[in-house]
Protein backbone atom coordinates (compact mmCIF):
# COMPACT_ATOMS: atom_id res chain seq x y z
CA UNK A 1 0.00 0.00 0.00
CA UNK A 2 1.18 3.17 -0.58
CA UNK A 3 2.37 5.74 2.03
CA UNK A 4 2.77 8.71 0.13
CA UNK A 5 0.63 12.15 1.09
CA UNK A 6 -2.44 13.21 -0.81
CA UNK A 7 -1.19 16.26 -3.22
CA UNK A 8 -3.73 18.98 -1.96
CA UNK A 9 -6.06 20.33 -4.52
CA UNK A 10 -6.46 23.85 -5.55
CA UNK A 11 -9.99 23.68 -3.54
CA UNK A 12 -7.92 21.99 -0.66
CA UNK A 13 -6.07 24.89 -0.20
CA UNK A 14 -8.95 27.81 -0.70
CA UNK A 15 -10.99 25.43 1.76
CA UNK A 16 -8.33 25.32 4.39
CA UNK A 17 -7.63 28.95 4.22
CA UNK A 18 -11.24 29.72 4.66
CA UNK A 19 -11.50 27.42 7.41
CA UNK A 20 -8.22 29.25 9.26
CA UNK A 21 -9.96 32.43 8.40
CA UNK A 22 -13.18 31.56 10.04
CA UNK A 23 -11.48 29.73 13.15
CA UNK A 24 -9.72 33.50 13.09
CA UNK A 25 -12.81 35.77 13.21
CA UNK A 26 -14.08 33.38 16.10
CA UNK A 27 -11.16 33.62 18.14
CA UNK A 28 -10.60 37.44 17.94
CA UNK A 29 -14.33 38.78 17.55
CA UNK A 30 -16.63 39.13 20.21
CA UNK A 31 -19.93 39.31 18.14
CA UNK A 32 -19.50 38.47 14.80
CA UNK A 33 -22.57 37.55 12.24
CA UNK A 34 -22.90 35.42 9.24
CA UNK A 35 -24.55 37.17 6.31
CA UNK A 36 -26.77 34.93 4.11
CA UNK A 37 -28.98 35.79 1.08
CA UNK A 38 -29.59 32.35 -0.39
CA UNK A 39 -27.18 32.53 -2.73
CA UNK A 40 -24.28 30.23 -4.21
CA UNK A 41 -21.33 32.15 -2.23
CA UNK A 42 -22.91 32.25 0.87
CA UNK A 43 -24.17 28.68 1.05
CA UNK A 44 -20.61 27.58 0.36
CA UNK A 45 -20.07 29.68 3.16
CA UNK A 46 -22.06 28.20 5.41
CA UNK A 47 -20.36 24.46 4.63
CA UNK A 48 -17.12 26.24 5.18
CA UNK A 49 -18.74 27.34 8.84
CA UNK A 50 -19.63 23.51 9.51
CA UNK A 51 -16.69 22.20 8.42
CA UNK A 52 -14.83 24.78 10.92
CA UNK A 53 -17.04 24.64 13.76
CA UNK A 54 -19.25 21.44 13.74
CA UNK A 55 -20.41 19.24 15.67
CA UNK A 56 -20.81 22.48 17.52
CA UNK A 57 -22.88 25.31 16.98
CA UNK A 58 -21.71 28.25 14.82
CA UNK A 59 -19.99 30.91 17.22
CA UNK A 60 -22.36 33.68 15.44
CA UNK A 61 -26.13 33.86 14.45
CA UNK A 62 -26.99 34.27 10.07
CA UNK A 63 -28.29 37.18 9.18
CA UNK A 64 -30.52 38.56 5.57
CA UNK A 65 -30.83 41.81 4.51
CA UNK A 66 -34.37 41.59 3.22
CA UNK A 67 -35.31 43.85 0.39
CA UNK A 68 -38.87 42.39 0.73
CA UNK A 69 -37.97 42.22 -3.38
CA UNK A 70 -36.28 38.84 -3.82
CA UNK A 71 -36.63 35.66 -5.38
CA UNK A 72 -38.95 33.44 -3.95
CA UNK A 73 -36.82 30.23 -4.97
CA UNK A 74 -34.07 32.06 -2.66
CA UNK A 75 -36.47 32.99 0.79
CA UNK A 76 -37.48 29.43 0.44
CA UNK A 77 -34.45 27.59 0.19
CA UNK A 78 -33.30 30.02 3.32
CA UNK A 79 -35.91 29.38 5.62
CA UNK A 80 -35.30 25.72 4.78
CA UNK A 81 -31.27 25.63 5.14
CA UNK A 82 -31.29 27.71 7.97
CA UNK A 83 -33.61 25.12 9.72
CA UNK A 84 -31.98 22.04 8.73
CA UNK A 85 -28.88 23.73 10.33
CA UNK A 86 -30.56 24.18 13.65
CA UNK A 87 -29.00 28.08 13.25
CA UNK A 88 -30.33 31.02 14.64
CA UNK A 89 -31.66 33.65 11.77
CA UNK A 90 -32.13 37.28 11.74
CA UNK A 91 -33.86 38.74 9.13
CA UNK A 92 -33.38 42.76 8.68
CA UNK A 93 -36.00 44.14 6.83
CA UNK A 94 -35.97 46.88 3.94
CA UNK A 95 -39.88 46.95 4.27
CA UNK A 96 -39.19 48.11 8.05
CA UNK A 97 -36.49 50.62 7.34
CA UNK A 98 -38.84 52.14 4.79
CA UNK A 99 -41.73 52.12 7.08
CA UNK A 100 -39.69 53.82 10.13
CA UNK A 101 -38.58 56.85 7.28
CA UNK A 102 -35.31 55.44 7.47
CA UNK A 103 -34.67 54.90 3.45
CA UNK A 104 -37.33 56.55 1.02
CA UNK A 105 -38.14 54.22 -1.64
CA UNK A 106 -37.82 54.56 -5.21
CA UNK A 107 -40.50 55.07 -7.83
CA UNK A 108 -40.84 54.10 -11.33
CA UNK A 109 -39.60 51.75 -13.74
CA UNK A 110 -36.44 52.01 -12.45
CA UNK A 111 -36.71 51.58 -9.02
CA UNK A 112 -34.50 49.30 -6.87
CA UNK A 113 -34.43 48.54 -3.21
CA UNK A 114 -31.08 47.05 -3.71
CA UNK A 115 -28.73 50.50 -2.21
CA UNK A 116 -31.67 50.81 0.57
CA UNK A 117 -29.98 47.56 1.80
CA UNK A 118 -26.76 49.45 3.11
CA UNK A 119 -29.00 51.52 5.71
CA UNK A 120 -30.71 48.58 6.86
CA UNK A 121 -27.27 46.70 7.41
CA UNK A 122 -25.50 49.40 9.29
CA UNK A 123 -29.26 49.87 11.54
CA UNK A 124 -28.99 46.03 12.09
CA UNK A 125 -25.04 46.00 12.83
CA UNK A 126 -25.79 48.68 15.35
CA UNK A 127 -28.98 47.39 17.14
CA UNK A 128 -27.44 44.34 17.56
CA UNK A 129 -23.76 45.43 18.69
CA UNK A 130 -21.88 43.23 16.06
CA UNK A 131 -18.26 43.79 15.88
CA UNK A 132 -17.87 41.30 12.70
CA UNK A 133 -19.79 40.86 9.47
CA UNK A 134 -18.86 37.48 7.29
CA UNK A 135 -19.85 37.97 3.55
CA UNK A 136 -18.75 35.96 0.74
CA UNK A 137 -17.75 38.93 -2.03
CA UNK A 138 -14.60 37.62 -3.71
CA UNK A 139 -12.45 39.87 -5.76
CA UNK A 140 -13.18 38.14 -9.06
CA UNK A 141 -16.29 39.95 -8.68
CA UNK A 142 -16.07 43.59 -9.27
CA UNK A 143 -13.19 45.73 -9.83
CA UNK A 144 -13.81 47.28 -6.36
CA UNK A 145 -14.29 44.58 -4.38
CA UNK A 146 -10.60 43.38 -5.66
CA UNK A 147 -9.59 46.62 -3.27
CA UNK A 148 -10.61 44.63 -0.24
CA UNK A 149 -8.68 42.94 2.44
CA UNK A 150 -9.84 39.66 4.24
CA UNK A 151 -10.37 41.86 6.79
CA UNK A 152 -12.00 44.80 5.72
CA UNK A 153 -12.50 47.63 8.14
CA UNK A 154 -15.36 50.34 8.46
CA UNK A 155 -15.44 53.73 10.63
CA UNK A 156 -18.19 54.40 13.31
CA UNK A 157 -20.11 55.53 10.17
CA UNK A 158 -20.00 52.08 8.83
CA UNK A 159 -17.69 53.42 6.02
CA UNK A 160 -15.02 52.05 3.67
CA UNK A 161 -11.61 53.69 2.96
CA UNK A 162 -9.50 51.34 0.45
CA UNK A 163 -6.84 53.59 1.70
CA UNK A 164 -6.56 52.55 5.74
CA UNK A 165 -6.99 49.09 5.34
CA UNK A 166 -4.10 47.18 7.56
CA UNK A 167 -1.58 44.61 5.82
CA UNK A 168 -2.41 41.47 5.83
CA UNK A 169 1.28 39.79 5.80
CA UNK A 170 1.66 35.94 5.93
CA UNK A 171 -2.17 35.25 6.84
CA UNK A 172 -1.72 37.33 9.99
CA UNK A 173 -5.12 39.48 10.87
CA UNK A 174 -5.42 42.45 13.02
CA UNK A 175 -8.77 42.23 13.82
CA UNK A 176 -8.43 44.64 16.48
CA UNK A 177 -11.70 47.00 16.31
CA UNK A 178 -12.53 50.32 17.97
CA UNK A 179 -15.79 51.04 20.12
CA UNK A 180 -18.28 51.88 16.88
CA UNK A 181 -16.13 50.47 14.23
CA UNK A 182 -16.66 46.89 13.01
CA UNK A 183 -14.86 44.51 10.26
CA UNK A 184 -16.12 42.71 7.09
CA UNK A 185 -14.43 39.71 6.61
CA UNK A 186 -14.53 37.17 3.64
CA UNK A 187 -13.21 34.00 4.12
CA UNK A 188 -14.02 33.25 0.31
CA UNK A 189 -12.10 36.04 -1.20
CA UNK A 190 -9.68 34.66 -2.75
CA UNK A 191 -11.87 32.20 -4.76
CA UNK A 192 -13.18 32.68 -8.38
CA UNK A 193 -16.72 31.98 -9.76
CA UNK A 194 -15.48 28.75 -11.37
CA UNK A 195 -14.11 27.89 -7.67
CA UNK A 196 -17.11 28.43 -5.74
CA UNK A 197 -19.22 26.15 -8.61
CA UNK A 198 -16.61 23.37 -8.55
CA UNK A 199 -17.07 23.38 -4.62
CA UNK A 200 -20.54 23.03 -5.38
CA UNK A 201 -20.01 19.95 -7.28
CA UNK A 202 -17.50 18.59 -4.86
CA UNK A 203 -19.20 18.66 -1.58
CA UNK A 204 -22.51 18.41 -3.33
CA UNK A 205 -24.28 21.23 -2.21
CA UNK A 206 -27.99 21.91 -2.79
CA UNK A 207 -28.49 25.64 -4.70
CA UNK A 208 -31.97 27.22 -5.08
CA UNK A 209 -33.76 26.11 -8.42
CA UNK A 210 -32.89 29.59 -10.07
CA UNK A 211 -29.42 28.87 -10.18
CA UNK A 212 -30.21 26.20 -12.99
CA UNK A 213 -31.61 26.22 -16.84
CA UNK A 214 -35.66 26.81 -16.37
CA UNK A 215 -38.26 28.59 -18.38
CA UNK A 216 -39.78 31.30 -17.00
CA UNK A 217 -41.31 34.80 -18.18
CA UNK A 218 -38.84 37.06 -18.53
CA UNK A 219 -38.41 41.06 -20.53
CA UNK A 220 -35.79 42.51 -22.13
CA UNK A 221 -34.01 45.83 -20.64
CA UNK A 222 -30.66 46.75 -21.84
CA UNK A 223 -29.33 44.00 -22.98
CA UNK A 224 -30.33 42.05 -19.61
CA UNK A 225 -33.05 39.71 -18.81
CA UNK A 226 -35.28 40.20 -15.97
CA UNK A 227 -37.82 38.22 -14.70
CA UNK A 228 -41.14 39.29 -14.56
CA UNK A 229 -42.78 40.27 -11.48
CA UNK A 230 -45.11 42.17 -9.33
CA UNK A 231 -41.78 44.43 -8.53
CA UNK A 232 -40.75 45.54 -11.34
CA UNK A 233 -42.50 48.00 -13.41
CA UNK A 234 -42.33 47.74 -17.14
CA UNK A 235 -41.79 50.67 -19.69
CA UNK A 236 -44.60 50.45 -22.35
CA UNK A 237 -42.33 48.64 -25.33
CA UNK A 238 -41.37 46.02 -22.87
CA UNK A 239 -42.86 42.84 -23.74
CA UNK A 240 -42.69 39.86 -21.87
CA UNK A 241 -41.34 36.83 -23.67
CA UNK A 242 -40.78 32.97 -22.44
CA UNK A 243 -37.11 32.33 -22.51
CA UNK A 244 -34.88 29.46 -20.48
CA UNK A 245 -32.84 31.15 -18.26
CA UNK A 246 -30.62 30.81 -15.43
CA UNK A 247 -29.21 33.38 -12.94
CA UNK A 248 -25.70 33.66 -11.78
CA UNK A 249 -26.01 35.86 -8.68
CA UNK A 250 -28.87 35.96 -6.58
CA UNK A 251 -30.07 39.98 -5.50
CA UNK A 252 -33.06 41.97 -5.77
CA UNK A 253 -35.17 41.15 -8.25
CA UNK A 254 -35.17 44.58 -9.75
CA UNK A 255 -31.30 44.78 -10.35
CA UNK A 256 -30.64 41.00 -11.31
CA UNK A 257 -30.30 39.97 -14.73
CA UNK A 258 -30.71 35.79 -16.22
CA UNK A 259 -28.61 34.50 -18.69
CA UNK A 260 -29.90 32.20 -21.90
CA UNK A 261 -29.02 28.70 -20.85
CA UNK A 262 -29.46 24.81 -20.93
CA UNK A 263 -27.53 24.24 -18.19
CA UNK A 264 -29.88 21.47 -15.86
CA UNK A 265 -26.84 20.28 -13.73
CA UNK A 266 -24.06 21.53 -11.56
CA UNK A 267 -21.45 19.72 -14.26
CA UNK A 268 -22.93 21.77 -17.12
CA UNK A 269 -23.32 25.01 -15.31
CA UNK A 270 -19.35 24.19 -14.38
CA UNK A 271 -18.29 23.92 -18.04
CA UNK A 272 -20.32 27.22 -19.06
CA UNK A 273 -19.01 28.86 -16.47
CA UNK A 274 -15.61 27.53 -17.46
CA UNK A 275 -16.12 29.10 -21.29
CA UNK A 276 -17.44 32.11 -20.12
CA UNK A 277 -15.17 35.51 -20.33
CA UNK A 278 -17.87 37.88 -18.20
CA UNK A 279 -17.74 38.25 -14.52
CA UNK A 280 -21.64 37.45 -13.44
CA UNK A 281 -22.15 41.22 -11.59
CA UNK A 282 -20.96 42.82 -15.23
CA UNK A 283 -23.12 40.70 -16.98
CA UNK A 284 -26.39 40.40 -14.51
CA UNK A 285 -26.36 43.31 -12.47
CA UNK A 286 -27.94 46.30 -13.53
CA UNK A 287 -26.55 48.24 -10.31
CA UNK A 288 -23.46 47.60 -11.19
CA UNK A 289 -23.50 49.29 -14.35
CA UNK A 290 -24.33 52.66 -13.36
CA UNK A 291 -21.33 54.10 -13.31
CA UNK A 292 -17.59 52.16 -13.36
CA UNK A 293 -17.37 53.34 -10.39
CA UNK A 294 -20.67 52.11 -9.00
CA UNK A 295 -20.20 49.00 -6.21
CA UNK A 296 -16.62 51.31 -4.94
CA UNK A 297 -19.20 54.44 -4.27
CA UNK A 298 -21.54 52.13 -2.48
CA UNK A 299 -19.04 50.23 -0.76
CA UNK A 300 -17.73 53.69 0.78
CA UNK A 301 -20.63 54.64 3.00
CA UNK A 302 -21.43 50.55 3.91
CA UNK A 303 -22.51 48.51 0.84
CA UNK A 304 -21.63 44.76 1.74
Amino acid sequence: MSTLPRTLTHLDELEAEAIHIFRELAAELAKPVLLFSGGKDSIVLLRLAEKAFRPGKFPFPIMHIDTGHNFPEAIEFRDRRVAELGERLIVASVQESIDKGRVVEQTGPRASRNQLQTTTLLDAIEEHGFDAAIGGARRDEERARAKERIFSFRDDFGQWNPRAQRPELWDIYNARVRKGEHVRVFPISNWTELDVWQYVAREQLELPSIYFSHEREVFRRDGMLYACSDFVERYPDEEPFRANVRFRTVGDMSCTGGVISDAKTIDEVVAEIAATRITERGETRADDRVSEAAMEDRKRVGYF
